[in-house]
């Protein structure tokens, strides 16, 4: 076991004090510590079974941190500022809440079935990962064959993974409902609960996406990904702003038919796991949604001025000179 591990292990037990009444999602969980977590995801675990082997979550982990940083043979390591390390980690804790939560609504999957679609979130967006030797670009220009990409390295992970031959497929039908250009007709499995884990992942991607507190932050860089891969066709940085406000829109739309409501389930998680009886991912998005409304708003304004997290912004401008 890897120190890294080892140190997860320690805190899957540490809960922090929180006030349900003014807590914010950013506050249950240190989200850029990936080994905090990894202990969040233990602790929803062994709730869901004191006695869940979690076995194929740890080694699945840590093949996906290897991968990120650049220590798994033949790859690079990433080099999307977007689709990185970090959301990886938000979906993956994503998916184990409403996993955790259909559970208490009555759904029922095997402790294998729901570690298989842990794997399937940490291994998503494994698709941007460019191999070691690619060396043209940056993982962004995979944009629009990712998710098949991604469904490619669960097949060449599974051997380290101890998958079988249908977990892979399993596992890659989960990935394909991350998909948004996908109504999910083509479904590769007729199992039930297969689908509606898929559907789990793929409304934990949508959610931990635009929940992430920097989330208005780091569509600029969504925005060189986007250029880069010549998708979209946004004018400037600006204009993918703009038009992010439709996508909200759409995206619930997305969320109630074609992933059925998956979101829903993570009401059930917060108020057994925290005592929370409120959704903290639609607060979350909300709040966004409505600082972005106004940003663009103000006239004659640079919006650069009102995103002020984590030094996203002085990156940007300190790594692309062209104009926004």
């Amino acid at each position: 076991m890897t120190a890294s591990r080892q140190h997860s292990k320690n805190k899957v037990n540490a809960t922090a004090v929180i006030d349900t009444r003014s807590a914010l999602l950013s506050d249950l969980v240190r989200m850029n510590d990936p080994d905090a977590v990894l202990a969040e995801v233990r602790c929803i675990l062994s709730v869901i079974d004191d006695r869940f082997d979690d076995d194929l979550v740890d080694r699945a982990f840590e093949l996906t941190i290897n991968l990120f940083r650049g220590h798994y043979p033949g790859y690079r390591e990433c080099n999307t500022e977007y689709h990185n390390l970090r959301h990886t980690t938000d979906t993956f804790l994503t998916t184990a809440r409403l996993a955790h939560g259909a559970i208490i609504d009555g759904e029922r999957f095997t402790n294998r079935r729901v570690s298989l679609a842990l794997t399937a979130a940490l291994l998503h967006d494994a698709g941007y990962i460019q191999e070691i030797d690619d060396i043209e670009g940056t993982g962004a220009k995979h944009t629009l064959d990712h998710v098949q990409r991604s469904m490619q390295f669960m097949e060449k992970a599974a051997g380290d993974l101890g998958l079988s031959e249908d977990e892979v497929s399993d596992g890659a039908a989960m990935i394909f409902c991350t998909e948004i250009a996908e109504e999910l007709t083509d479904f590769d499995s007729e199992d039930p609960q297969i689908l509606l884990l898929g559907k789990i992942l793929g409304a934990a991607d949508l959610l931990a996406q635009l929940a992430d507190r920097t989330y208005l932050e780091k569509l600029l860089f969504l925005y060189r990904e986007f250029k880069e891969a010549n998708v979209g066709g946004y004018e400037n940085e600006r204009d993918l702003l703009r038009r992010t406000v439709g996508f909200y829109d759409a995206i619930v739309i997305r969320l109630d038919k074609t992933l059925s409501g998956a979101d829903r389930f993570v009401n059930s998680h917060f108020s057994q796991r925290w005592g929370i009886d409120r959704n903290l991912y639609k607060e979350a998005i909300e709040n966004q949604k409505l600082y972005l409304k106004k940003i663009l708003a103000i006239p004659d304004t640079d919006h650069r001025d009102f995103l002020k997290r984590n030094g996203i912004v002085e990156k940007v401008r300190k790594k692309y000179r062209t104009p926004h």
